[in-house]
């Protein structure tokens, strides 16, 4: 058997609303970077699923095609030999004078598809229409997406549109080029349900495979779906498919850790957002992976099943988590070994797929309204692509390269703390998976506020760690390095250790600079030695607050105070290092920290207090729990040099005062702004040492920031002042 192949994908969707149209390639800049395509190549790509999609060649006019942009990138992957798979339509309705509920749709995809072929006639691989079932369902059956339908003869109206598109596409396309291939996606997913509930899922089941069945010719009169479907006066519709079928050359599955579903009629157990129904029964749908132990076969039962089903070639066509690093690595990981398992059991499986090579917008809202990003292979945060962690593993992949140590450890879906909603099984054990630990990630400085973050987040994120003791670097920090890392062997050190009273340091300048500078600089040079990356602390207080805008990290540093004077010597010191990755923050707040500003705040104005306030000093805050968080996503990325990470806003003592109380219930009023800096200020502090970047995105919303950090706050003071029950 020939190796599998690595394909990746771009998320692409053009999918409508009653908003407008949302482009992903807009959203993530491919648009404007034809460069991307290059850096696609040195991952090693043997094809790339890639959209010349209707609603952006044709969006006016069927004879009025724009081809500029497709020609330009078509040209450019056949240069440098990768395979386009290209894509007609994706998760959309077409242009604005289609949609899926019209008769036109299905024969105009089919005339631009030979347009399509005639200025292409090299392309070989085709996916005229991404996942018709997902998209019949979120646009005709859920009413997410254009035309908005809710109801189940529109969804099958919409996924005969869709089967047809396909058919009259590629015998379009087959007109032009007769060995052109039909690569089918759509979504696996398996349905599991109580009792109560196995008619529901049975359907479910039995739906999830009709994209394909339709394709193959298999919805007969002797198909279980028939009659549901014919009633819906799509009997012809179905006669005509199933006597002109147009059976794919390769089965695109793609399957994610929340496509297999739990349906559980007892609404009590689950929260109100999984509440839904059929229209005769009420239940929670949730995701599988959350309920069942065992857990549900998951890829590689969706593998088993549709080899057994069709014995037709099959691709893993996406392959994406939208979670921290670590969990991305570990499901990339795992949905290659278990790609790799199928083939050596006899699955005619012929490529695994990195998809969202330039990540993807606004899936958490389902499309339906600006929501987040995700990064992907490449994180476009910044408005050029930076490869990420992922870039690394793809690319080894197939070449059984040496993998990140994350990625060697088991993902969340195969941890305990999976089990959301766990059903009860009396005597029964639940199945662990074992697996070697992985070498510890080093933490310097666990007693600090910032240390206790990472510690947490580590915790949270299933990252092994070791704590050093920052004891030993006071006397002889080389030699403390040195004993540390001999000891332990870490795959990365973080240090969030240092002198961190800025007032004090004026009057103790030497202490803090060793503090700050000879033992972080000692542990950098020793990690470096032996190619160990290595994540510090640095501060916005190494400028002077003169620039009119927001400083970025390439701006050159002028301190005003000694700390941070200590502050930029150790960023000259690891400058010299390949190795150091170093996190520059301004004002940090945190809900597990007492002795904060915003919790300063809200002590105050809860003891009945005003909140004097400067409102001449302005600063970047960043909230602790999200600093953390991206801090070790670079460092798992393999970044270096100097990063600047806030929740994007500049705003006056004053003003963040003043949105901290206002988030929490308290009168805004109950803040005083003042002129200057605050009397126990010793050390001069710039004015306006604002931080942005020139590297990537903030942390995300400063106000959401305060309101979680005033939820989570409130959650623990809850829970340390709970009453306890009195013993005898």
């Amino acid at each position: 058997m020939q190796q599998i192949e690595l394909w990746g994908g771009i998320e692409c969707t053009v999918n409508r609303t009653r908003g407008g149209y949302l482009d992903q390639s807009r959203l993530n800049g491919h648009q404007d970077r034809l460069a991307d395509l290059d850096r696609f190549a040195e991952l090693g790509l043997d094809a790339v699923r890639y959209p010349v999609l209707w609603e952006r060649v044709a969006p006016d006019d069927p004879e009025q095609p724009d081809w500029r942009w497709s020609d330009e990138r078509l040209n450019r992957l056949r240069e440098l030999g990768i395979r386009p798979i290209v894509g007609l339509v994706h998760h959309g309705s077409g242009p604005h004078y289609t949609n899926l509920l019209d008769p036109g749709f299905a024969p105009g995809l089919g005339r631009f598809a030979e347009q399509v072929a005639e200025r292409y006639p090299w392309v070989e691989d085709w996916t005229p229409v991404n996942e018709p079932l997902t998209t019949a369902r979120f646009s005709a059956l859920y009413g997410h997406w254009y035309p908005h339908a809710a109801e189940e003869g529109s969804f099958w109206m919409a996924l005969l549109n869709q089967v047809d598109a396909t058919r009259f596409a590629m015998q379009a396309i087959r007109r032009i080029n007769p060995t052109a291939r039909l690569i089918q996606t759509d979504d696996l997913g398996r349905t599991y349900a109580t009792t109560q509930l196995a008619q529901q899922a049975a359907f479910d089941n039995l739906r999830r495979w009709a994209s394909w069945d339709l394709l193959f010719g298999r919805v007969t009169p002797q198909h279980p779906l028939w009659k549901r479907v014919a009633a819906f006066r799509l009997g012809d519709r179905l006669r005509q498919i199933a006597d002109a079928p147009c059976p794919p050359d390769v089965v695109g599955l793609n399957h994610y850790l929340t496509s297999d579903r739990f349906l559980d009629h007892r609404l009590q157990r689950y929260p109100s957002s999984t509440h839904g129904g059929n229209g005769r029964l009420a239940y929670a749908d949730t995701e599988a992976i959350r309920v069942l132990d065992p857990p549900p076969a998951g890829l590689g039962g969706a593998i088993r099943e549709a080899w057994q089903r069709y014995r037709t070639p099959i691709a893993i066509t996406e392959v994406h988590n939208g979670c921290t690093r670590e969990e991305q690595l570990r499901w990339v990981a795992e949905a290659w070994d278990t790609a790799c398992a199928a083939r050596a059991d006899g699955v005619d499986l012929q490529a695994v797929t990195a998809w969202s090579l330039l990540g993807s917008h606004s899936w958490d809202t389902l499309l339906t309204r600006p929501g987040t990003y995700e990064p992907g292979v490449f994180d476009t945060s910044s408005g050029l692509p930076r490869p990420t962690a992922l870039a690394d593993l793809w690319r080894g992949l197939p070449n059984d390269a040496a993998r990140h140590p994350l990625a060697r450890q088991p993902g969340w879906w195969r941890r305990p703390e999976r089990l959301l909603y766990p059903l009860p099984h009396p005597g029964t054990a639940r199945r662990s998976d074992v697996h070697e630990p992985a070498p510890p990630l080093m933490i310097c400085g666990a007693e600090t506020m910032l240390g206790q973050a990472i510690v947490r987040a580590c915790d949270v994120r299933h990252i092994r760690y070791a704590l050093a003791d920052q004891s030993a670097f006071v006397s002889n920090p080389v030699e403390a390095a040195t004993g540390v890392l001999e000891a332990t062997s870490p795959w990365a050190i973080v240090n969030a250790a240092g002198w961190s009273d800025i007032d004090a340091a004026e009057d103790a300048e030497e202490q803090c600079r060793h503090s700050n500078v000879q033992g972080p600089v000692s542990l950098a040079q020793a990690a470096a030695a032996r190619g160990i990356p290595y994540l510090g602390f640095s501060s916005d207080l190494v400028f002077d607050g003169s620039k009119a805008g927001l400083y970025v990290e390439s701006d050159p540093v002028r301190p005003l105070s000694a700390f941070g004077r200590s502050k930029a010597a150790l960023e000259a010191e690891c400058a010299t290092l390949g190795n150091t990755l170093l996190i520059r923050t301004a004002v940090c707040f945190s809900p597990h920290d007492p002795a904060n500003f915003a919790a300063a705040v809200l002590d105050s104005l809860a003891a009945g207090r005003r909140v004097a306030a400067s409102q001449d000093y302005r600063v970047t805050p960043s909230f602790v729990p999200q600093l953390v968080d991206a801090a070790l996503d670079l460092l798992i990325d393999g970044e270096t040099g100097i990063w600047h990470l806030t929740n994007g806003e500049a705003l006056s003592w004053a003003e963040f005062a003043a949105r901290i109380a206002s988030c929490a219930g308290h009168d805004p009023a109950q803040i005083k702004p003042f002129a200057g800096p605050p009397p126990q200020w010793q050390a001069p502090r710039p004015r306006a040492a604002r931080l942005g970047s020139e590297k990537g995105r903030s942390l995300g919303s400063l106000d959401k920031a305060i309101q979680r950090f005033v939820t989570e706050r409130t959650a623990l003071q809850t829970r340390s002042i709970a009453p306890v029950r009195a013993l005898g």
